[in-house]
Order: C-alpha cells, then sequence, then structure tokens
C-alpha cells in the first residue's frame, strides 16, 4: 500500500462514525505486519486516548495475524521439516511479536555445547540421556513451576531459559528439541497428564524387548521429573492400573503437531484460569490449526 493512502486510512481511524471506522479497519487488517512501524509513529504523535486505543488494537490484530500465518505454514510443512524448535518460537510470538529469535537460538545453543562436550560416540542411548538430564535439570536447574502452575508465563520458550521454569509439556518440549540437537531419536508420548518422552531405536528395542513386546521404543523419559528413565512395562502396568486403554494410545510416539497443540491447550487453560478472556478465544484460533 502507498504511503500516502495508508496515512489517510490511519487518520480516518479516529472517525466517530463506526461504519466509517469499520470499513478502515477491515482495510488495514489486509495488510501485513510491515505497517506496524507506521503505525506507532502515528501512536506516538497522537494526544487523543480514543485514536491511541484504537491503533493498539490494530496493531494486536495484525501482530497475532502474524503468529496465526506462521503457524499455519508451520502445521503445512513436509513432516520431515517441521522443526519443533520453530514452532515453540511461534508460540512465544503470541506474547512477544518482537521476540529476539536470535536471543533465543544463543541460549539453546550454549546449553546444547556444554552437554555436547560430555558426549561421544563410544557411549549408549542410556548413557548419553543421563549426561542430558545432569546438565539440563542438575547443572542448569530446570524444573516444572508447581508454586504457580496456571501462569501463562510457564508455555513461553523465552521465559522458560530466563527463569528455568516451565509446565509439563513446555519442559518437555525443551528437552525433545535438546536431544534432537544431540542427535538423540526423542518423540513425543501423550501419557496421561505428564507427557513423556521415548528414545526410540527399533533394531535396539527389538535385541532389549526381545519378542515379548512389539515396539520400537528403547525408554521412556520423565522430564518433569528431572528425567525420570523408566520401561515399556512401568508404564503399561501403570496404564493398566488406572484403566487408560488402549495401553498403544499412551506408549507409542505422537507427531509435533500434537505436541504444539498440548502446549496451546495447556496455555488457554491458563488464560482461563486468569479469565484473560480475549487471549483464550484467539488460542482457540491457533488450535483450529492443529486441529485440520
Amino acid at each position: 500500500m502507498e504511503k500516502s493512502k495508508l496515512d489517510a486510512l490511519i487518520n480516518l481511524l479516529d472517525d466517530p462514525d463506526k461504519t466509517v471506522f469499520d470499513l478502515v479497519e477491515k482495510e488495514l487488517l489486509k495488510e501485513s505486519k510491515q505497517i506496524i512501524p507506521v503505525l506507532e509513529e502515528k501512536w506516538e504523535s497522537s494526544f487523543d486516548v480514543n485514536f491511541q486505543e484504537r491503533i493498539e488494537n490494530l496493531i494486536q490484530c495484525l501482530q497475532f495475524k502474524e503468529t496465526h500465518n506462521k503457524l499455519d505454514s508451520w502445521v503445512k510443512t513436509n513432516s520431515e521439516e517441521r522443526d519443533l524448535f520453530t514452532a515453540f518460537w511461534i508460540v512465544d510470538q503470541f506474547q512477544y511479536p518482537d521476540l529476539n529469535l536470535l536471543n533465543i537460538q544463543l541460549k539453546v545453543e550454549n546449553i546444547r555445547k556444554k552437554i555436547w562436550l560430555e558426549l561421544n560416540n563410544t557411549l549408549t542411548l542410556l548413557e548419553k540421556t543421563t549426561i542430558l538430564n545432569h546438565f539440563l535439570f542438575n547443572v542448569n536447574g530446570f524444573s516444572v513451576n508447581h508454586s504457580n502452575k496456571n501462569s501463562s508465563q510457564n508455555c513461553f520458550f523465552s521465559q522458560i531459559l530466563d527463569s528455568k521454569k516451565g509446565n509439563s509439556i513446555s519442559i518437555s518440549i525443551l528437552y525433545t528439541i535438546l536431544a534432537r540437537q544431540l542427535e538423540l531419536p526423542a518423540y513425543f508420548i501423550d501419557f496421561p497428564k505428564n507427557p513423556l518422552i521415548a528414545i526410540v531405536e527399533p533394531e535396539l528395542a527389538k535385541k532389549v524387548h526381545c519378542r515379548t513386546i512389539d515396539t520400537d521404543v528403547l525408554f521412556y523419559i520423565n522430564p518433569s521429573n528431572k528425567g525420570a528413565i523408566t520401561s515399556i512395562k512401568e508404564i503399561e502396568y501403570h496404564l493398566r492400573k488406572n484403566e487408560f486403554l488402549p495401553l498403544h494410545q499412551f506408549t507409542e510416539p505422537k507427531s509435533d503437531i500434537l505436541f504444539i497443540q498440548r502446549l496451546l491447550e495447556s496455555l488457554s487453560e491458563s488464560y482461563q484460569a486468569l479469565g484473560m478472556i480475549d487471549k483464550e478465544e484467539q488460542i482457540q484460533q491457533l488450535l483450529q490449526l492443529l486441529n485440520q
């Protein structure tokens, strides 16, 4: 859009006629986030509270539109190219649209590099996992935020890296991202009320389980409990005891899309508990992209 036309439309945002305002807003919302700096400039030069409020709402709508489009694009990406890190960052942008991606990448890389220096090719997957657990939970002190379970901050990548606190879903996503960057075959397990991570290695799994259990999962990790490692027999015992059936629904790896769906559901619940209805409704719109 030409700047002269853009300026003219923005100047009409303070029109008292709601019909005019609605038409102007509809036209501006067709644009991308590129017009936000112009809107911010208009906001700073105005002393009209109503005009400023309309600009603020418009900016928020454009930012949400950007997040919505990015998540939609991620979902439509080929599954082999779909990156969990990217999706976690996109969810962050819902709350922090100006988030510095490089800053997050550097923080994750700093953790990854320290762990990588302790690994070598002679170590087993179990030994590598134990080292990852030690650095993530003992050295760096990441844990589930039991003292403030309803905080929406528990769901955001940047906040978890800063506070070392998250919820069971977000900590599991961080764990999976680091595990994969360290070339560990980590996948999401949609375990009831508490996600698990599976280390999947078909050939080794056959040797370990012999022919008694039909699964490619070598073992399971509970990031909510400092990465506690458990076997499929223990998992199945717990599921049968609590009548969660069929077993394979809760023991076999699930897609990253479902991983992010669980994160957004958790965020929606947080906003609902905090009475933030507008944000909850927007999260529901994002969830619709994952349920297509």
